[in-house]
């Protein structure tokens, strides 16, 4: 009986290099293209900054990026629908303010849970805003501007690229913090809100500083706060919104890499590593600070946190200001 179960021990035995030949066989990550998909229009910030980082990581990497938009629904098309790939790493996604912690919120019937459903790999930047008025505007500082609005209730309009945006949220947040009786006038995009403000349709905006600062240097537009915590490197001379007067306000759109849900941990350490060595890259550095963004960085754990935290915070002010999407 010993025998028998000798040799059938040893009958197995030559078996065993050709299991282990095919665990050394396995290719490393990764061995073929990576798509990244873009939840937005393309041409816009997201996607440019999608098809630059996407160029460095394929570097990096050793295989192609291909970036693939898929616009709609504030973002949430293209952002389930990397939450619905295949967890291997071959799909990734920009993800963003909107559609990570304002969406559901916003459009609840959508069951959408980002934080569950996805991975955050990196975060990639921060976008401070900026309010601005029209040349034009007698208002040079913010206490005027809120001055204004009181004494005109409901007559007092703000432009947004849409329900939800960081546009709206930083206009209801001002609302909110200050009690000024401003009216929202959403549009189909940023770049027609802007032509409003220029013509004298609206009376302020808060607009993504990368392409507000265009317009304040070429003297279309006036700047009156940031909205980030602290100044900006390349407009030292505009105060915070706190410092002009609204504390507690702050506002920051941001993006990062993320995948689906259930991904294996090496390979999210490995993409994380791409994108921190991506924001040490001279070119990208400069292009994103002269653009008056904040680098990004850090673990997917802090990416993590920063999308729950930002996930309660609007929609507390959501659910106080009764914001909806019609």
């Amino acid at each position: 009986m010993q025998r028998r179960h000798f040799l059938g021990a040893g009958l197995a035995l030559p078996a065993l290099p050709a299991l282990f030949n095919t665990a050394r066989a396995a290719p490393a990550y990764p061995a073929s293209p990576i798509t990244l998909i873009v939840a937005y229009v393309a041409g816009g910030s997201t996607d440019q900054r999608a098809r630059q980082f996407g160029a460095f990581m394929a570097q990096a990497l050793g295989q192609p990026v291909i970036v693939q938009n898929r616009p709609g629904a504030a973002g949430n098309i293209g952002t389930e629908a990397v939450a619905r790939a295949k967890p291997d790493g071959y799909t990734l996604g920009m993800g963003n303010l909107a559609p990570l912690s304002v969406n559901r919120s916003l459009m609840p019937a959508g069951g959408f849970d980002p934080v569950s459903s996805l991975t955050m790999i990196a975060l990639i930047e921060r976008g401070p805003l900026m309010l601005v008025v029209n040349a034009d505007s007698p208002h040079r500082d913010v206490p005027s501007l809120l001055a204004a609005a009181r004494a005109k209730p409901g007559g007092f309009s703000y432009g947004s690229s849409g329900v939800g945006s960081a546009h709206h949220l930083s206009g209801e947040l001002l609302k909110s913090l200050t009690g000024a009786p401003v009216t929202h006038v959403p549009y189909k995009g940023g770049a027609a809100a802007v032509t409003d403000l220029i013509g004298g349709h609206l009376d302020f905006l808060f607009e993504p500083m990368y392409s507000a600062i265009p317009y304040t240097r070429s003297g279309k537009l006036r700047a009156l706060a940031i909205t980030s915590e602290h100044r900006s490197p390349i407009a030292s001379d505009v105060p915070t919104m706190a410092q002009a007067g609204v504390p507690g306000f702050h506002m920051e759109n941001w993006q990062g890499l993320i995948g689906p849900a259930g991904m294996p941990p090496a390979v999210v350490q490995q993409l994380n590593e791409v994108v921190n060595r991506a924001l040490q890259d001279p070119a990208i550095r400069e292009q994103m600070l002269a653009q008056g963004n904040e680098l990004g960085g850090g673990t997917p754990r802090e990416f993590t946190d920063l999308v729950r935290a930002e996930s309660i915070r609007w929609q507390a002010l959501i659910a106080r200001t009764g914001i909806a999407v019609n």
